[in-house]
């Protein structure tokens, strides 16, 4: 059975890279009928903490990369990873080293004082060194001195290095926990992992991996190294981009699906589709089609593709998420009102959720001014009687709903002998600050009548200072 994971380390939140890679390792084990495995690598006791596990696990939530197991944590397999040391040091594929600190600076340094590529230098290899309690040692993996560890990647093509290039790294610390190379080989080993698909940046540990797996005499996945994502700028990208985390996202308003759609067109492409479901994406990935060069993250892109799921997803999905977004921002409305109206307008004109209850706070919350253009076209001297009237007939009205509220309108331009928009139009400005809207008489009850009364007036003092 084909078996991907996506194993982060939880010193950070789930970053854009790491979110591609774990899309890549969950599309490439569904289309093969495979399971996903989520693992976190949190043997980094500094640096690893309990928020940043969770803000993966938030991210994963979020874009819906359900695994099939897991979450695994290798800080509960310490004793396996120990009865695996041991294994090897038992079978002469790891050795104790005593050296020091110092020692090992200075012969890095004097590595490369004669250009020279760093490396151990094998002092402990043969001493048949036994753990001391009054020294601090580490172990050693013994790698092959002769060789060549070759592997077909996925992305980058056939790899060969040489082991004479290798050094003896350290698999235990002195400390007693593991590293990541042996602790990644074993958790691959043991789960079964057939395929290993992860960012370029761990090309030079795979080598590393495979003597160790071979010394195990496990079996060794297929790997795929992903190249990084870059900036616009063409440097790796950080914070100086903007938002790298895919929480930031959810907090910027966009959509998940959105998101996956956006991330799997980073470093992979299917002809010259630009928009797919999930569905699509699953029946169409592949790992031959994975992109040989680095991808650039490009805002405008995404928000285009938001703007699209925006568009075209179920409008009550996107109701729901605008009352979420209300939700969180503590603004207070009636619930039985409908919403879809005008969140079905207004989502045709922008890129986010946040946006979206941006343009229509006016529905909950009285805003500041008037947008300048609107109240210079809208409200001026003629409008002053059109709205005087209206407030006079509102505060009458028996019924407030939008077919009396229609009636109200209808009536004000046959008793001022005026088209429709020398009523409607400042009256939307009035109540909504801008020039744009739902039809004037939904928009009104969507207000409610103390609130637009109250909007209405105010407009009626604004017209009335500008004379």
């Amino acid at each position: 059975m084909i078996k991907t994971r996506f194993a982060p380390s939880p010193t950070g939140v789930l970053h854009v890279g790491g979110a591609r890679t774990a899309l890549f390792c969950w599309l490439f084990s569904k289309k093969m009928g495979g399971k996903f495995v989520l693992r976190i690598e949190d043997t980094d006791l500094e640096r690893s903490t309990p928020e940043s596990v969770q803000a993966i696990l938030d991210g994963m939530a979020w874009l819906g990369l359900d695994p099939d197991e897991g979450p695994y944590y290798q800080t509960k397999r310490f004793e396996r990873y120990r009865e695996v040391i041991e294994q090897l040091l038992e079978q002469g594929h790891a050795y104790y080293c005593q050296c020091s600190k110092q020692r090992l600076e200075e012969l890095r340094e004097s590595q490369m004082a004669a250009k020279q590529k760093p490396r151990y230098d094998g002092c402990c290899r043969d001493l048949g060194l036994k753990p001391d309690a009054g020294k601090p040692m580490v172990v050693r993996f013994r790698n092959p001195g002769e060789g060549i560890v070759s592997f077909d990647d996925h992305v980058k093509g056939e790899i060969s290095v040489s082991n004479a290039e290798l050094d003896d790294l350290i698999i235990e610390r002195s400390d007693g926990s593991p590293t990541y190379n042996l602790s990644v080989v074993v958790d691959d080993m043991d789960m079964g992992i057939t395929h290993v698909l992860r960012g370029d940046d761990h090309v030079n540990n795979t080598p590393r991996q495979i003597n160790i797996l071979r010394a195990l005499g496990a079996p060794v996945p297929e790997y795929a190294h992903v190249p990084m994502i870059l900036g616009d700028d063409g440097k790796r990208l950080s914070k100086r981009h903007g938002a790298v985390g895919v929480m930031e996202y959810f907090d910027a308003g966009y959509l998940p699906q959105a998101m996956l759609n956006y991330l799997v067109r980073l470093g992979w492409s299917y002809g010259d589709q630009e928009i797919f479901t999930r569905q699509e994406m699953t029946d169409y990935f592949s790992l031959d089609a994975l992109n040989k060069s680095p991808s650039s993250f490009n805002s405008e892109k995404l928000n285009w593709i938001n703007q699209q799921y925006l568009m075209s997803l179920p409008l009550d999905e996107i109701v729901t998420l605008v009352m979420q977004r209300l939700d969180r921002l503590e603004i207070d409305y009636d619930r039985s009102i409908d919403l879809a109206p005008i969140v079905d307008l207004y989502r045709q004109r922008v890129v986010t959720i946040n946006e979206l209850v941006d343009s229509i706070d006016y529905c909950f919350r009285d805003f500041e001014s008037y947008d300048e253009k609107a109240a210079a076209r809208a409200l001026k001297l003629p409008a002053l009687e059109p709205l005087q009237r209206a407030q006079v007939l509102f505060t009458e009205l028996e019924s407030w709903d939008a077919v009396s509220i229609h009636a109200v309108i209808q009536q004000i331009t046959k008793e001022l002998d005026v088209g429709m928009g020398k009523v409607g139009q400042p009256l939307r400005v009035a109540v909504t600050g801008g020039s744009f809207s739902p039809p004037i008489d939904q928009t009104l009850e969507l207000l409610g009548r103390q609130r637009s009364i109250a909007r209405v007036a105010r407009a009626i003092d604004y017209v009335t200072t500008i004379k």
